[in-house]
């Protein structure tokens, strides 16, 4: 596992915890499904797109992309367990009903992450 990309995840991580903590009240506001589906619908391509030019950009072949992809998502998947578990704290301008949605959204964020990675990989030979 490279170390840069990790480093990288943790950096998208803290840069997207900022963001959310400075004006995310308003992206996952329980009762407003439309706006939540949009938020979903557009995380999964996006982090697909981000994790393969991630891979690209730091010249891993091809066969190393579900690698790179763990090493980018790691840092999502330990740190904001303790954020939805946490969440009051870590996120105090959110409702804290929006606990489970969030939860939901940064497995949706990791699992495009990892979509990215495989799409379009060679069959792997048993």
């Amino acid at each position: 596992m490279k170390i840069s990309i990790v480093l990288y995840g943790i950096a998208l991580w803290a840069v997207g915890t900022i963001a959310l903590r400075l004006g995310g009240q308003g992206l996952l506001e329980p009762g407003h499904s439309t706006r939540i589906l949009f938020v979903f619908l557009i995380s999964f391509p996006l982090m697909a797109w981000i994790s393969r030019r991630i891979c690209r950009r730091f010249g891993l072949a091809r066969e190393q992309w579900v690698e790179g992809a763990v090493a980018l998502a790691l840092p999502t998947l330990l740190l904001d367990a303790f954020a939805s578990a946490f969440f009051g704290v870590v996120y105090p301008n959110m409702a804290p009903e929006a606990a489970g949605i969030f939860g939901g959204w940064m497995l949706w964020c990791c699992a495009g992450v990892f979509v990215g990675a495989l799409v379009g990989r060679p069959a792997l030979r048993g």
